[in-house]
């Protein structure tokens, strides 16, 4: 990288903090305002925030469309629009009118306080950026030649300070900014492949056939199994707390769907430019360094920079609002609904949680080396547990008594839990019987709800203990 390509991310690093810092929160903000903004979200805020929110895993796109090509889309893509949809069909709008602020308020709505702090932990852990936090890391390294640690600490800090004085606000406000970076970076990388390259003969003479088949080169059974861990997107944090800052319901909805047409052309941009670094670097020796390869071999001084942006906006839009989840979840949905501490204390328990996230995440890159094994994890272990009690809390006519559901939390999650560490007390290795851990705790879940819930009346705010 060039002067002048330092000198565009130092202006894109001053402008973030800018924005950020605009409209600083008061001690005495209500718990409406730091988690939901006030519930004003208009719709290209809401879609601008929660398509930059849910694209952080950049490395990893980059590395799976370097080694299996096309058939990103159907791995990362489609089963996470099918789910979209089904969460912007069944679930935003009720989320909306249901007028709470977080996924634990809404368990506490519909059940008890004892399942919603049950469920405030699986959301938390879930929340928790370590896999961006991981991933910052080392884009920083192949950025700029950081030290690992360095990358990890500084891109995290400036990723979250100005969340800790300005809440849900900066998220957004930040969010719109990094939205743009991300599609100019990447269609400035495309246009500049296919103008020296050449487009789709190219692409076909110089990467393996199989990047070209719906599967990679992977079974399809490999295939399958990730639209089943794109469930997960039915409780995903991110798409509940735009829903619930939405200006109103229909913005809730209509946000997703746009969002669903706004990735889709960004897995375009994505999945294209991964083939392309097949093409042109066959021998790269670590795929997760794909996209900074093939810039800094293609753009010149100044662009090499806007891309860099991309990426580091991709990442840093995902860590600043997890960190802002699992920090309102800490506060709000554990401690304050544990400890029963006054709503006036938020905005401090807030921060403290703030800072216990981003030390926890840190933590977390110790033991994961793999962005990868950390979504896999957590996302096996939290979408058993929560799927069916949050889904059914809005859907349906049928309810778990609150009983029930605190078991079926513990139980799923617990069960795929146990599912998980079997690998390591099997001689080869693997799971149980061979079965994803996501099974057995989903099975669990759904076998419960079948058998022991019932109909249930209409639940308001009023007639239950949040």
């Amino acid at each position: 990288m060039h002067l002048v390509d330092y000198l565009i991310i130092a202006v894109y690093l001053g402008v973030l903090l800018t924005l950020g810092f605009i409209g600083r929160l008061k001690k005495d903000s209500s718990a409406g305002q730091l988690i939901l903004g006030g519930r004003m979200l208009t719709l290209p805020a809401f879609v601008a925030s929660l398509v930059s929110t849910w694209y952080g895993g950049i490395l990893g796109v980059g590395e799976y469309s370097y080694r299996f090509g096309l058939s990103n889309w159907l791995v990362f893509g489609v089963p996470y629009y099918l789910a979209a949809f089904l969460f912007a069909l069944f679930l935003a709008e009720r989320a909306r009118r249901s007028e709470v602020l977080t996924i634990p308020d809404r368990l506490a709505q519909a059940y008890d306080r004892k399942t919603a702090v049950a469920g405030s932990v699986i959301v938390y852990l879930m929340t928790v950026p370590a896999a961006y936090v991981l991933m910052v890391g080392i884009l920083c390294e192949y950025l700029f030649g950081w030290p690992f640690w360095t990358g990890v600490i500084g891109g995290t800090v400036f990723s979250v300070v100005y969340v800790y004085f300005g809440g849900f606000n900066s998220v957004v406000r930040t969010d719109l900014f990094q939205f743009g970076l991300m599609f100019v970076g990447f269609t400035v990388l495309l246009v500049y492949l296919v103008s020296t390259f050449g487009g789709i003969d190219f692409l076909k003479a110089s990467a393996p056939a199989s990047h070209f088949t719906w599967h990679g080169g992977n079974s399809g059974w490999y295939v399958a199994i990730w639209y089943f861990i794109a469930l997960a997107t039915l409780i995903e944090p991110a798409f509940y707390q735009r829903c619930y800052a939405a200006r109103d319901a229909r913005v809730a909805r209509r946000g997703i769907l746009l969002s669903i047409l706004c990735w889709a052309f960004f897995d375009f941009l994505t999945t294209t430019c991964g083939v392309y670094a097949r093409a042109v670097l066959p021998e790269l020796a670590n795929p997760v360094g794909s996209y900074p390869a093939l810039a800094g071999l293609v753009l010149p001084a100044g662009l090499l920079g806007l891309f860099a942006l991309a990426l580091l906006a991709t990442v840093m839009s995902t860590i600043d609002s997890y960190s802002f989840l699992a920090a309102s979840t800490f506060s709000r949905d554990i401690v304050m609904r544990l400890y029963r501490i006054n709503e006036r204390k938020t905005t401090f328990y807030t921060r403290l949680g703030l800072v216990v996230t981003v030390v926890l995440a840190v933590v977390m890159v110790l033991f994961f080396k793999s962005v990868v094994d950390i979504w896999h994890v957590f996302g096996s272990i939290g979408t058993p547990a929560l799927l069916v009690p949050v889904f059914f809390s809005f859907v349906g006519r049928r309810r778990l008594p609150p009983a029930w559901a605190l078991t079926s939390i513990v139980a799923a999650g617990g069960l795929s839990l146990v599912w998980y560490c079997s690998q390591y007390f099997t001689a080869d290795g693997r799971y149980w019987y061979g079965v994803e851990p996501i099974f057995p705790g989903l099975l669990v879940s759904a076998g419960m709800f079948l058998l022991f819930s019932r109909a249930a009346g209409n639940i308001t705010v009023a007639n239950r203990e949040l």
